[in-house]
């Protein structure tokens, strides 16, 4: 405990308190909202999350650069689109704010109601701050004003037309977390990534357009992994697909049958890790032979770590694409090799600190280089011997760095085990075998919550590393894959949960609703 909660003193943080009464936001619903009112709000949103993605930004060069180029499903943002910053300003406000207060610079106890107002008001305001420190660098040299719009008002008020534009899509995007949040179903962030995702499996998989501008021919197949498949096979001679046409379909890039095959191994892996949970026995106290289980799950954390990760991940590789390119002269940073490298108009690192902790995108940037000297080119001038010192670095980093965010997420949500021993307390039930008393109940809840947060951080990031390094459809990363699969997974139990609830109202009181 700090020296200042020891004292009675509060943090300094409450000098922002009038602020956060005052800032903009959506209402929390005084009493219940009914099962059909939070399917429609919750659909409203995705639809109209669909609908910005398809709005393209007014005045913007067609020569641009996507920053977010290998990130795009873990911000759930459409290049180009007024929703080009997605969910990254939320997530990267989110883990400001977990990184002050776990380092103790920010002094807030977020088991008191007060300090976690508080924490979750100023969070709302660094979001804000996010949407800003995100799109301005995204105007000089990525998102490049037209000719036309510059013509028309100037550089600076051309860029300043672009800058208004991404700062309305995030902030829509804020507002549309915080309506889910509070009257829809789930979580805006997870639903906006699955939705993302999900739209680039399906496009990934049955797309049968060409892979590239003009007529469908064997060295321009449909570019989706089916139409692929069956065009090649249909088109090609025997001595055609043994001479190079079954390694086109089964390795090559975009979209081959392995990256297909992987799709669907995490899916099954992930489906069997989420069903997997340790049930502690409850009794209710006072009614005689009513009896339950509280489930514990394996992925106890859920997938929120791996989120917090890879959108740091992300950040990391702009600011280190900023300083190469276009703050080369600033001190120290600027155009430093050790930091970031980029070959010209490419978003991806090819050297320094943003290489080793830039993601690995399927077999063929990996494996098959070290096989064979045709993929020699994703090697990036490395010898083998790097490339896996790269995966065994970022491997490490991302496991420990998921750890830390999984800690912190569960006493931030309440999933704690002084929460969870209030929660079980309050409606009655206790463990059979043991005294009706909270601190036992935290006792026996500290033997598997603690370590039940590491395990799972630790699983649901090692998993989302194997689908990385296997590849998926869509041009998707593993770990968006991974994230859909286990968000639409506890969407459909909120979903069941609240429909028990509808039906039962006296459950409510029990899970801590009401």
């Amino acid at each position: 405990m700090a020296k200042g909660e020891e004292s009675g003193e509060k943090s300094k943080l409450y000098v922002l308190k009038p602020l956060v009464e005052h800032w903009p936001a959506i209402k929390k619903p005084k009493g219940h909202v009914n099962f059909r009112q939070k399917i429609l709000w919750t659909g409203i949103c995705l639809i109209m999350y669909y609908v910005l993605t398809q709005v393209l930004l007014y005045g913007v060069s067609p020569e641009t650069l996507d920053m977010f180029a290998g990130y795009r499903a873990i911000i759930a943002g459409a290049s180009g689109s007024i929703m080009h910053l997605g969910i990254g300003p939320i997530v990267t406000g989110s883990i400001i704010m977990q990184l002050f207060v776990g380092a103790k610079i920010i002094k807030l106890d977020l088991q008191k109601s007060e300090d976690k107002a508080l924490y979750q008001g100023v969070q709302k305001v660094v979001i804000m701050l996010m949407i800003i420190v995100e799109a301005i660098p995204q105007v000089f040299g990525y998102l490049s004003p037209s000719h036309s719009l510059i013509n028309m008002l100037g550089g600076t008020g051309a860029r300043a037309v672009i800058i208004a534009q991404l700062f309305m899509g995030g902030f829509i995007v804020f507002w549309m977390d915080e309506l889910i949040s509070k009257w829809g179903i789930g979580s805006g962030v997870s639903l906006f990534i699955a939705a993302g995702v999900s739209e680039a499996i399906i496009t990934g998989t049955f797309n049968w357009f060409p892979q590239t501008s003009g007529a469908m021919s064997v060295t321009n197949p449909p570019a989706g992994t089916l139409p692929k498949t069956i065009y090649l096979i249909s088109n090609m001679s025997l001595g055609d697909l043994v001479g190079g046409g079954f390694e086109r379909i089964f390795i090559s890039p975009p979209n081959p049958v392995i990256a297909l095959i992987g799709t669907v191994v995490i899916f099954f892996g992930v489906v069997y890790a989420e069903s997997s949970k340790v049930e502690l026995p409850l009794t209710h106290a006072r009614v005689r032979g009513a009896r339950g289980r509280y489930p514990l799950r394996l992925m106890y954390a859920s997938n929120i770590p791996v989120i917090l990760m890879a959108a740091l991940l992300a950040n990391v590789n702009m600011f280190a694409l900023i300083f190469w390119g276009r703050l080369s002269n600033f001190p120290i940073l600027g155009h430093a090799w050790w930091l970031g490298k980029y070959a010209p108009g490419s978003t991806q690192p090819v050297a320094g600190l943003a290489w080793y902790l830039y993601s690995p995108r399927g077999l063929h940037t990996w494996l098959f280089p070290m096989i064979d000297s045709r993929y020699a080119g994703y090697l990036a001038g490395h010898a083998p011997w790097q490339m896996m010192l790269k995966i065994l670095v970022y491997g490490i980093i991302f496991v420990i760095g998921a750890i830390f965010f999984g800690k912190f997420w569960i006493e931030t949500t309440n999933m704690g085990p002084e929460a969870v021993a209030r929660q079980i307390e309050g409606s009655g039930m206790q463990i059979p075998g043991f005294r009706r008393d909270p601190r036992i109940l935290k006792k026996v809840l500290y033997r598997y919550i603690p370590a039940l947060t590491i395990l799972s951080s630790a699983l649901v990031a090692l998993l989302a590393l194997f689908a990385n390094l296997i590849g998926t459809v869509g041009s998707t990363s593993g770990t968006g894959v991974l994230l859909t699969v286990g968000i639409v997974i506890r969407l459909y139990e909120q979903i069941a949960k609240e429909q028990a609830m509808e039906m039962h109202p006296v459950l409510r009181k029990f899970l801590g609703v009401e």
